[in-house]
Formats: C-alpha cells, structure tokens, sequence
C-alpha cells in the first residue's frame, strides 16, 4: 500500500474511533433516561444537544481550516469527544450530563471537517469512491459504538460503557505519529489545480443548500430509526439485551456496506441519480421493516440501513464539486449543519411520541424520506457527473 493509501486508512480509522463515540450516546439513552427519570423528549434533547453542538460548529471549524490548515485537530477532536463521552457515565446532575454531551459534540464538530478535506486531498480521482472509503470507518464505527455500549451497559453498568473511548486514544497517538505526512499532503494538495465541474448552472449556493435539505431528511431518518429501535423493542431489552443490540449492529451495520458499495456505484451513474434513488428506495424500505416480523426483521433492517446511508459520501463530494477551493467548509456544511441537525428531527419524534404514541412518531419518520427524494427530484443539476481535469 502506497503513502497516500496508509493516510486513507488512517483517516478512514480515525472517523471509526470519534464515530465509534458518538454511536454509543443513543444506545445509551434509555439507560439514562431510567437514572434521571427523562421523557422521550427529553431524551431526544439530550441526542440535540450532541448533534446540534455538532452540527452548528462545524462549518466554522471547516471555514477556520480552508482558510489555515490545522491539521492537529484530528488528533484532537478524538480527545476532546472521548472525554465527553468518559464522563457521561459518570456525573449524578443533569446540568453536567447535558455539559459533557455538548463536549463530545464539540470534539466530533473539531474532527470531521479536516478529515473530509484531507481525505479529498489524498484522494484525486473517483473522488465518491475514496470518500466512501473515508465515510466506511465512520459508518463502521456508528454501528459498533451502539451495541457495543448496550453490551458493556447491560453486563457491568452504565460505567462500564466508558469503554467504547478506548480506540479513540488509541488512533489520536496514530494521527500524532503521522502530523508531517499529513500536513505535506495537504500543502502538497493545496499548490495543485482543483478539479471542476460542469453542473451547467450558475447557482451553486442554491443547489448546496437543497443537497442539505435532502441530507436533513435523510439524517432524521436514519438516526430517528437508530434512537428508536430500542425504545421500540423496549420490552426485550431488559429480558434478551442481545436481540436489540443485535438489531442495531445489522441496522447500523448495513450502512457500512451501503457506504462502500454506494460510492464506486455514484461514480459511474452519476451522483444525483445515485442520490435520488437511495432516498426514494428508502420510504417503503421503511414501511417494510415496521410492519416485519420474525426473521423479516432483520432482512428488512439490513436493507434499509444500507439503502439510507449508501449516498453519504456521494452528497459530500457534490457539495465539494461545488466549491472545489472551500473543500472543509462544504463537507461541514453537510456533514456538520446537514446531518447533525438529525437531532432536532429526533426530539420531535420524541415530542410526537410522548403524545401519541411511538406507532405515529414512526409514521411521521416515514415521510421524510419521500420529502427528500422530492427534493432530489427537482435539483437543478444534471442526472450525469460531467468532471474535468
């Protein structure tokens, strides 16, 4: 493997380790919500709070290293959200969980606008397709950090859940190892030309933005599932913790492998296309896996989680295309303000189902995949990537 192959990997590792993190705190919620005695609403602020503390943030930290490069907040984003998360367990306030909640975000706001843009450097050609390689160990991560918290939750107490920070430290000495080749790549990528596009239009601010929409809907599905399946099955999770975990690891867990696939695919059919496709599949993909039973459960969890995560990558890259000089500020663009604002989506599932019941607040989750693929629809851009060198 060549140098700029070993950086991929690792950048692909370290988005594993601070997603690893993150993919513990709704895993860990009902846990929580038993101990302090939450609502589903506020339960669902607590997952805002990360999210939003996130998504808000992170454009400025993208905005921050297009202009100066800061290479050591890699390093230093995995730290900042494994203390976050350390400390959950542990406080006996809700003044104080609700603070280190915000930490974490705050550390995983710092880590992933420098990782999208250095990733972008290191990869030059079928940019989706080395995006999804970046977007792999991210999804990878969101889909162990659940089980992996339930698991350690349920056999030796919410402490034991402090666990899941082990691969972030682990992977920040790897980043302070590597800071030279990382910051000569970058420079080295800086003094080249940046590819273009020709999207045939002259508003790419318009077109950024209904790629966030889409991606806002896109994200209130995805994690309102993630949130809600234990809560769904709450009456196992105290009998058979191993089903829900179970669940969750194939729910979350198809989503790697909708990543991997979905870039290469993006690449040759055309990124918009690609994107439409996932969203629209997701709606009855959706319906089927509520309305499943038995074995179908899992069949249907497997495919939706994949089906809805397959075009994470691909969004990126076509914000990036977009404004190819401003590689951070649009990948937090979408990957920050885009998809943590998932947490907000959440919250109002929370409010829907504290009211009317978890079925309604599912139902409700149903139609953002169908507003999304409404948006992609009517995107002013064409089916097919036209990319120059």
């Amino acid at each position: 493997m060549n140098s700029n192959g070993l950086l991929l990997a690792l950048l692909s590792l370290g988005h594993f380790s601070t997603d690893f993190v993150q993919g513990a705190l709704p895993a860990l919620l009902p846990f929580l919500k038993e101990r302090f005695g939450l609502s589903y609403t506020v339960a669902g602020m607590l997952l805002m709070a990360a999210h939003v503390s996130s998504s808000v943030i992170q454009p400025f930290f993208g905005y921050f290293t297009d202009r100066r490069p800061f290479s050591l907040l890699l390093p230093l984003g995995l730290l900042v959200s494994a203390l976050g998360l350390a400390m959950i367990p542990l406080v006996t306030t809700m003044k104080w969980l609700v603070f280190f909640v915000i930490l974490m975000g705050v550390g995983t706001a710092s880590f992933h606008p420098e990782g999208f843009k250095t990733t972008a450097c290191v990869v030059s050609e079928k940019r989706a397709t080395g995006m999804s390689v970046f977007s792999f160990g991210g999804n990878l991560g969101m889909a162990l950090g659940g089980p992996a918290a339930i698991f350690l939750a349920s056999r030796y107490g919410l402490r034991a859940a402090i666990g899941v920070i082990i691969p972030a430290i682990v992977t920040a000495m790897l980043f302070f190892k590597a800071m030279s080749s990382i910051r000569s790549r970058v420079e080295s990528a800086a003094k080249t030309a940046r590819l273009e596009t020709r999207n045939g239009n002259d508003h790419p601010y318009r077109i950024v933005f209904l790629i966030m929409m889409v991606v806002v809907l896109r994200s209130w599905t995805h994690l309102g599932l993630a949130t809600y399946i234990p809560f769904i099955h709450q009456a196992k999770l105290s009998s058979d913790p191993g089903y829900v975990a179970s669940l969750l690891l194939v729910f979350l867990g198809a989503g790697t492998v909708g990543t991997i696939v979905g870039g290469p695919i993006a690449d040759r059919v055309g990124h918009r296309k690609f994107l439409f496709a996932s969203v629209a599949l997701t709606a009855p993909l959706i319906y089927l896996f509520l309305h499943s039973t038995g074995w179908l459960v899992f069949v249907m969890a497997a495919l939706t989680g994949g089906t809805i995560i397959s075009s994470f990558s691909v969004s990126i890259v076509m914000a990036q295309e977009l404004f190819p000089n401003r590689l951070a500020t649009a990948s937090g663009a979408i990957a920050g303000f885009a998809i943590g604002t998932g947490g907000i989506g959440v919250t109002l599932l929370g409010a829907i189902a504290d009211r009317f019941g978890i079925p309604t607040a599912m139902l409700l989750l149903n139609a953002f995949p169908v507003a999304g693929a409404i948006i992609a629809l009517i995107m002013p851009l064409p089916w097919k990537s036209e990319r120059v060198s």
